[in-house]
């Protein structure tokens, strides 16, 4: 966290990280500003408990406790151009599209960076558990000292200038910690349970989203090696590589379960085989990433690294063999399981964060 005080609006969800981002800031004597950014209220009314307004008071509450103004931003326009239409559209093209990494690079550190900078702020601060480190004149991207909420992998996309205009104030927190401190400063959100939605969409589940948005384009469910026809789908948005629940299909008499390893466009089939490692098409040795984005400074050279292939997953060694016009070729040292085209590759040294890659 910078030494020199400085203008800084936190982004508040109404959740008690961001709850105490804003009040670490506060005690480190910055000049602080809380904000609700409000991307999504559910007017279509065709999905779950989206509790914007619930959330704002939460975070109302919190601003008034620790006796800051309190602004509500609207940026719903930029959500749905920017977050909202990149989910469906992915989803419709047979995609799984990441829109919690999309929200963080084109909403929060995206038009919400751009609305702070142009009202008079230096900087903005979230609750993500990540560390921001300042170095030889330069910023770097650590992942969170909580390894059971590192939330770095979300930041992968991120661009240099959005780094130095961020700030992660509870990066070197850990949960239990962080709700002691909450508790003890009498923070009104110290034992709101987290959100486990979509990123500012609330508490709803990514299938009830497609199903409101996304219309049925049914096909066959098919076994993938000998053509079998198992059943029927409602559509491939539904499903991602690598699912093994949900599929509709039961088990064989051996209770082995299927599990998704592919989907043809086609004749919209879902392939499916039984999971193990011999399984069609689920594990792959090698990939490759497109819409390169790095943190410092670019890869331009074959070199060894490490990639987390998915949020929780831990870092594997790979070789990054980079072919030009934001592309690489990605060597992982295990095979991996359920690489679906649309997520993200996020790309280490060591604890440190460089960028990331979509996957083909």
């Amino acid at each position: 966290m910078s030494a020199v005080r400085e203008k800084i609006l936190v982004a508040m969800s109404g959740g008690v990280d961001s709850s105490v981002a804003a009040l670490q800031l506060q005690r480190a004597g910055h000049d602080i500003v809380g904000a609700y950014m409000k991307n999504w209220i559910n007017e279509d009314n065709l999905v779950g408990d989206c509790p914007w307004q619930r959330d704002i008071e939460d975070a109302r509450a919190v601003a008034d406790h620790l006796g800051i103004e309190f602004r509500v931003v609207n940026l719903m326009r930029d959500y749905r151009e920017k977050v909202v239409a990149y989910l469906l559209d992915g989803y419709a093209r047979g995609l799984t599209p990441n829109p919690d990494i999309m929200c963080n690079r084109e909403i929060k550190f995206g038009v919400f960076r751009a609305w702070a900078k142009d009202h008079g702020f230096d900087a903005v601060a979230t609750g993500h558990y990540a560390r921001r480190v300042e170095v030889g004149g330069g910023v770097q991207l650590i992942e969170g000292a909580d390894k059971n909420k590192d939330q770095s992998y979300f930041l992968a996309l991120l661009t240099p200038q959005q780094l130095r205009d961020a700030r992660f104030p509870i990066g070197d927190l850990v949960k239990p910690d962080l709700r002691a401190i909450a508790r003890a400063a009498g923070l009104p959100t110290a034992d709101k349970k987290d959100s486990q939605g979509i990123c500012f969409i609330g508490e709803v589940k990514m299938a009830d989203f497609l199903r409101a948005y996304v219309p049925d384009a049914p096909g066959p469910i098919v076994r993938a090696h000998d053509g079998t026809t198992l059943g029927q789908h409602r559509g491939l948005h539904f499903y991602t590589l690598g699912q093994r629940r949900g599929i509709g299909v039961p088990s064989n008499t051996d209770h082995a379960a299927y599990v998704v390893v592919g989907k043809r466009a086609a004749d919209r089939a879902l392939l499916v085989a039984f999971d193990h490692p011999e399984a069609p098409g689920l594990f792959q040795n090698e990939v490759r990433v497109h819409s390169l984005s790095w943190i410092g400074d670019s890869i331009d050279a074959p070199r060894a690294l490490e990639g987390r292939v998915r949020y929780r997953d831990p870092r594997v060694p790979i070789e990054f063999i980079p072919e030009g016009g934001g592309t690489a070729l990605v060597r992982f040292s295990a095979p991996q399981r359920g690489l679906a085209s649309g997520q993200v590759l996020a790309l280490h040294y060591g604890e440190r964060l460089l960028g990331g890659g979509i996957y083909a």
